[in-house]
């Protein structure tokens, strides 16, 4: 028998396929079959009928597990957030220092060698690269605030390491969704118990399209 997606002489998208996710919740239902089941649990002994009820309790304590399981990584991804944002906010206002220490020096130093040729401007080429120099040194030693450089370095560092983070806590998300996903269909008892329940399915974590065309940009 032949494969049924054969990758030599199947049909090929040769101009390739986006993936998404599809954000759409679907209800878990069991037909009269599952309730013919059930019934005939209880006879002719009861023991089975019980047993499965028991087995019931214990899928019902399991969803709600799962349920504060997702809230937990749910509300991990909002602290990661609220965290990166914290930094960010703290990033521009460093940015802003740093941007205006570099132009104000190096606009300075700038000038100064543009003059280097004539020889009457010497000194005062000489003079003004001194005092910056002076400058810098006086202010890293009393405005501990304007060593905004290596404070940007730390302060991404520490973004980098929380977009780590993030994605990390995503996917935890994902695969308690996944779980849940895969549970609500195990007929017979954990089906049997979230049909009853109403439950549906959960919606994976998915990004914009706004960030899958930032994505296929170049960058370098």
């Amino acid at each position: 028998m032949a494969n049924e997606l054969d990758e030599l002489t199947g049909p090929v998208n040769k101009e390739g396929q986006d993936i998404n996710v599809i954000s759409k919740q679907l209800k878990i239902k069991v037909g009269w079959g599952s309730t013919l089941f059930e019934v005939l649990l209880w006879f002719p002994f009861i023991i089975p009928g019980v047993i499965f009820l028991f087995k019931k309790i214990q899928a019902k304590k399991h969803f709600q597990q799962l349920q504060q399981r997702i809230q937990h990584h749910a509300s991990q991804i909002d602290n990661y957030l609220e965290q990166r944002v914290v930094i960010l906010n703290n990033v521009v206002g460093l940015v802003n220092r740093a941007v205006a220490l570099d132009k104000d020096t190096f606009t300075t130093i700038a000038a100064a060698r543009s003059g280097a040729s004539l020889d009457e401007n010497r000194n005062v080429v000489a003079g003004q690269v001194g005092d910056v120099t002076n400058k810098l040194n006086i202010a890293f030693e009393n405005y501990p605030e304007l060593k905004a450089h290596q404070a940007i370095q730390d302060a991404m560092q520490q973004n980098s390491y929380l977009q780590r983070e993030i994605t990390a806590a995503r996917e935890l998300y994902n695969d308690v969704v996944n779980r849940w996903n895969s549970d609500v269909y195990a007929w017979p008892t954990k089906m049997i118990v979230a049909a009853r329940e109403g439950y549906t399915t959960r919606i994976p974590f998915s990004t914009s399209a706004e960030m899958k065309a930032e994505a296929r940009k170049t960058f370098f």
